[in-house]
């Protein structure tokens, strides 16, 4: 395992992220969203908190390279171009001031993010115009780059009255791809080394691709209500620990 884990992490670890990365990717595939989250939480108490954002953003890009290729012809392409430029406006912000956060408002702000995300009011599902689409594009990037898993919040503008669960999927998959893909631009420009978790990234995206091929398969045989508690108070209780350790640190 030292060739995955290239010294930075103990084998049993790196074991267990790969085995999450394929379960989470099949339970977004499978209900919808939750496994960016659940996996953005996980990993925060797994992996240094200086690499957490970039690493689950290369992670979660492979997972949805994956869905989108799977589901490529269901992809609402019009709203993927609107959306496309708001992330690259989004983007570009963020990499002027990514670097200067300290460790510890990442931390506090990551654990109260999740907390959002499963407790919080998301944007309802519904029709948005162009502009809309755009803008949903730069601000949910923008904040990715410090909190990580904003899929929750995509969904909101991505989900439209009448469409099936696959076309959803699918464009939620696309535009997912594509704000993760100016992630890693922009953490490699202000110096992070991927190359370093290269082996143990690319290992997670292969089983996350595995989880994807899986979860599309029980796409329609899963009611999602049945994840609802459990996901919550996995990813609650994750949250929780995060922030304390958050606000020690503080106090």
């Amino acid at each position: 395992m030292e060739w995955i884990t290239a010294g930075v992490l103990e084998p049993s670890t790196a074991i267990l992220l790969i085995l999450l990365a394929g379960f989470t990717s099949c339970m977004t595939a499978a209900v919808g969203i939750g496994g960016g989250a659940l996996l953005l939480a996980a990993m925060a108490s797994l992996v240094p908190i200086s690499a957490l954002i970039p690493l689950h953003g290369l992670v979660q890009l492979g997972s949805n390279a994956n869905r989108a290729v799977m589901t490529q012809k269901y992809i609402d392409w019009s709203m993927l171009r609107f959306f496309a430029l708001g992330a690259v406006l989004g983007a570009l912000l963020a990499s002027q001031v990514v670097v200067q956060l300290p460790l510890v408002v990442i931390e506090i702000s990551v654990a109260l993010f999740i907390l959002f995300l499963v407790w919080g009011t998301k944007p309802q599902a519904e029709e948005v115009s162009s502009s809309g689409q755009v803008l949903s594009g730069a601000f949910t990037t923008f904040i990715s780059m410090f909190v990580g898993a904003t899929g929750p919040l995509v969904a909101g503008f991505v989900h439209r009255t009448g469409y099936e669960k696959l076309r959803i999927t699918a464009t939620m998959a696309a535009c997912m791809t594509f704000q993760h893909s100016l992630k890693i631009l922009v953490f490699s420009s202000v110096g992070f080394a991927f190359w370093q978790w290269l082996p143990l990234t690319l290992s997670m995206i292969l089983s996350g691709a595995a989880g994807t091929w899986l979860g599309l398969k029980l796409l329609n045989r899963i009611p999602a209500e049945r994840f609802q508690f459990i996901f919550k108070l996995i990813v609650t209780l994750m949250a929780l620990k995060l922030l304390w350790d958050g606000l020690s640190q503080v106090f």
